[in-house]
Formats: structure tokens, sequence, C-alpha cells
């Protein structure tokens, strides 16, 4: 009976990690993810493309921001657009890839050993022990909204255009023109942007060789742009059908923080610091802002979002770094401290009583005192 009971048990594992996979799978296949973190992802129609990691750069000096964005995706279509709105107009270019691994690199954790006393699981004699643990509208009469195209370029795999609009709808005609399907929800998104006069940076996206689908890092794009206050676009993510993270880098003067959580988990700082002698892209991109900020958020119900990210300096610039510790148990001389401890505990103990059973032994028996009789009564 025991063995029917456990063998029951495991069915129920499988089927429980079984159903768990496909239930993943499919919500992948059949949840359309065009939103990314920065802006929305638009694929090819009938086709599918999602964002499984974003990683950001902005940079601030007071007037002027800076975005270099990296995204890494996979789907099955040979064509896409990426669009995001900036609050003035923006020049775009190719970025370096060598700057997230700089960054990746000055930011990482740093390494130490804690040691413990007692043992652990998987310390002896635990180590088999189980673990569960833009322009304002126009008015009545006006010509039709329309896109206007202040600029075109291309950049390596990217058809860049730098966009305004009157209406979400002008951006509507503008996608369908060049092939593309505008998501509904999206129109509606958009429109904060249109009332506050935003600009839009659309692009296009199409691997270099023909025929073969967007998958893997893509090239980064560089954005500068003029602004008052450093802001990151995030209104746009509120579309996606899967949760969301951020992984966002801030160089700046001083030490930055987001605002507000803006509808997702409280942001984590992953980093801050000033950057010591740096080289390469970073040092150009840090000259005149050299305090770093590595911030990392999650968006569990990315329709919960409801604005961008403005940034705002920190009361003070403490620096902080992460430290991951490795738990190792106490060892002298390659035996465990505890072990040590108690054998030689147990050891004094019995040298101890040794001792004084000894000192016992040794002791001489002094003999009684001699009995007399008592005296006759005369």
């Amino acid at each position: 009976m025991v063995g029917l009971r456990r063998w029951a048990r495991a069915r129920v594992r499988v089927l429980t990690v079984v159903l768990a996979v496909l239930g993943v799978q499919l919500s992948w296949l059949v949840a359309p993810a065009y939103a990314c973190g920065c802006g929305a992802m638009v694929p090819q129609a009938q086709r599918q493309i999602s964002v499984s990691r974003e990683t950001s750069v902005l940079r601030w000096d007071g007037r002027q921001e800076q975005i270099e964005m990296r995204l890494t995706v996979q789907g099955d279509t040979d064509r896409a657009a990426w669009i995001m709105p900036v609050p003035h107009r923006a020049s775009v270019d190719l970025g370096d890839p060598a700057l997230f691994d700089q960054l990746d690199a000055a930011t990482a954790p740093v390494h130490r050993t804690r040691h413990h006393f007692w043992p652990q699981a998987g310390d002896w004699p635990l180590d088999g022990a189980d673990d569960d643990n833009a322009e304002a509208p126009p008015a009545a009469g006006a010509a039709p909204p329309r896109v206007g195209v202040v600029d075109r370029q291309r950049l390596g795999p990217f058809d860049v255009a730098r966009l305004t609009a009157t209406d979400p709808g002008a951006l509507d005609n503008w996608l369908r023109t060049n092939g593309f399907t505008f998501p509904p929800r999206l129109s509606d998104a958009l429109q904060p942007y249109v009332d506050r006069h935003w600009e839009y940076v659309a692009v296009r996206l199409a691997p270099e060789t023909a025929g073969a689908s967007l998958s893997g890092a893509l090239d980064p794009i560089h954005l500068t742009f003029a602004t008052d206050e450093p802001v990151y676009p995030m209104r746009l993510s509120r579309l996606a059908r899967t949760p969301q993270s951020l992984g966002l880098y801030v160089l700046a003067a001083h030490r930055m923080e987001p605002r507000s959580s803006i509808g997702g988990a409280p942001p984590r700082v992953l980093f801050a610091g000033r950057l010591s002698a740096p080289e390469g892209p970073l040092a150009r991109l840090a000259s005149g802002t050299p305090y770093l900020t590595a911030v990392a958020q999650e968006f569990p119900q990315p329709s919960l979002i409801f604005a961008d990210h403005v940034l705002r300096r920190t009361a003070s610039d403490t620096p902080y770094q992460q430290v991951i510790y490795q738990d190792r148990l106490l060892e002298v001389a390659g035996m465990p401290a505890w072990l040590l401890t108690i054998g030689g505990s147990l050891a004094l103990v019995v040298a101890v009583a040794a001792l004084i059973a000894v000192r016992h032994a040794r002791r001489p028996v002094v003999p009684p005192p001699p009995v007399h009789p008592p005296a006759p009564i005369g």
C-alpha cells in the first residue's frame, strides 16, 4: 500500500509539471507581445515578437538626455516596427554594444565568503538532507490629421523615421501604409503623448539575412533629445500581456531614483557610486555625469502602468553595491570547528571525570575507630 501511494503521488507531481509547462508555452503562443518597457514593438501581421530582455542607459546633464537601448527579442517575424515617444525632437544613431559589457562589469556584485559555526543543509553530516526549503489638435474644418516625417535614415538593420503626429490615427495610417498592423489599444495609449505635444521615433527592424526572423540581441539604438527633467517613457508598456521587467542605468551628476513605482513593484537599487577612471564608450558617455545608478523593476501586471518614469536626485549620494555571500562551514585544520569544539568538550569532561576517579581511588582509607565494649556496672 505504501508503494502504491508513493507511485500515485509521483504521477500527480509529473502531471502538474507537464500542465504548467504547457500553460506557459500556450500563453506565449496566444498572447500578442508587442510592448516593451520603453515603447511599443509592433510585429508584422499574423506574426509574434516578444522582448525577453531590455537594458537601457539614461544620461542626463541637466539640459539634454541620451538613451541608449539594447533589446533582446524572440519571435517568428522577419519585420517589426518599434515606436517610442520623446518629449522633444530626437537625433538617432547606432549605439555601442561594448557599453553594456562595461556597465555590467562596473556594477557587478561583490562576492564574499561568510562562515557559519553549526552545520547547515549541504554540510556534513547534513549533506544528504532534503532542501524543501507634439502639436495641438486641429481646429474644426482643418485638414485631416497626418504623420509628419521629420527625417528618415538607415542605420545598419534599422530604418529610422522621426515623426510628428496630431492624432494617434495618423500613426495608424503611417504604419498601415508601410505594411504593419497598428494595435487598436495602442492608439488610446498614445493619446496622452499627443496631448503633451511629444514627438515619436519609429524604427523598422529587419534581420540582416533575408528571410531570417528577428531573434537575439539587437544592435543598440542611441537617442538624444532636450529635456528639463530626466524621463524614461514607460506608459506604452501597459499594453503588454505578459509580465515586464526593466533594467535601467542612470548616469548623472548625482545619485538618482524614480519618483514612483508607476504601477509596478518598488524599484530596486542594484548599484550606486561614482565611476573611477572609466574607459572606452563608458568614459565618453559618463563625461560630466560621473555618478552611476543601476535600477531594476518588475511589472507583474503591466496594465497597471499609469505613467512614465521621471527621475529625481536622491537626498544623498550614498554609494551602494550588492554583496553576494557564499556560506561556508567554519573549519580548523580541515576539521569542522563545531566537531572539534564538541569533541574537545567531551574529551575535557572525560578527562575531568577520570582525574576525579583516580584521585578518589588514591585517597587513603581511614580505618574506623575501635569499638570498646561497655564497662561492667559494678
